[in-house]
């Protein structure tokens, strides 16, 4: 079984980001892999264990940067990495998506295709649905339980209200993971150092002749969010909390 894992590195969410401008940010903020991508990679490892067979391809689409996140995948228990080497770091999903496609067309045949439901820097969630659409296959996202029997996939996803759906396909087939489908592993010294030595390719995205688009995503303006007030706590009755809950409203109206 040959298993892929799209994943891509974004800003550390706990990192303080300064803007230089309206499109750039400090480039010594920290990077890691996108967090959603992290479960992709556990499950797509999962599988291949449960198996006792297979390859588990990690594919990303990035700057030279991104090896170190890609050896991060591989020390976590993936067989070989793919890198397409991008310089524009606001590459939009369109775009990304046909590298994906076509590095991964290139390489092989997929019989499971992981991604994360979502990057966490610009949640374009659309990934999965594009390559699913690329290679013509069933696609399920915001998977939260996995389950592989012969060549039917059982999946589990979150459709809001702490709901969920179950959904069964047949492979191949892409699937995007969300929180709570597993918990992904530690990599430790021995693991790391391992990962040193397996094979990354490193493909420039030209040589991938992807076909301009007819439409596209610029970014116009980066700002930071505004930061959030502090809970304010009512105490008393129903209609004591009911006054201070009316002042609170007409207070932040007039301060707007």
């Amino acid at each position: 079984m040959r298993i892929y894992v799209c994943v891509k590195q974004v800003p550390d969410t706990a990192a303080n980001i300064t803007l230089l401008g309206p499109r750039e940010y400090d480039d010594p903020v920290k990077f890691v892999m996108n967090p959603f991508d992290e479960f992709a990679v556990e499950q797509a490892i999962q599988v291949k264990e449960q198996t006792g067979k297979g390859e588990v391809v990690v594919v990303s689409v990035g700057r030279e940067s991104a090896e170190a996140m890609v050896r991060t995948a591989l020390a976590m228990g993936a067989d070989r990495g793919i890198l397409v080497m991008a310089d524009n770091r606001l590459l939009d999903s369109i775009a990304t998506g046909r590298a994906l496609h076509k590095a991964i067309a290139r390489d092989g045949s997929p019989d499971l295709i992981f991604t994360g439901k979502q990057s966490v820097d610009s949640e374009g969630m659309q990934i999965p649905y594009r390559l699913a659409a690329a290679f013509n296959m069933p696609v399920v996202n915001e998977v939260a339980r996995f389950l592989l029997e012969n060549e039917t996939v059982s999946v589990e996803r979150e459709i809001g209200g702490g709901n969920r759906e179950v959904v069964e396909l047949t492979l191949p087939c892409v699937i995007g993971a969300t929180k709570g489908l597993n918990e992904p592993r530690y990599t430790r010294l021995p693991e790391i150092m391992k990962a040193r030595k397996k094979e990354i390719k490193i493909i420039d995205i030209r040589e991938l002749e992807i076909a301009p688009s007819t439409g596209g995503v610029e970014l116009l303006e980066l700002f930071p969010e505004p930061e959030r007030g502090r809970a304010v706590m009512l105490q008393g009755s129903l209609r004591e909390m009911a006054l201070q809950l009316a002042e609170i409203v007409k207070n932040t109206e007039r301060n707007r």
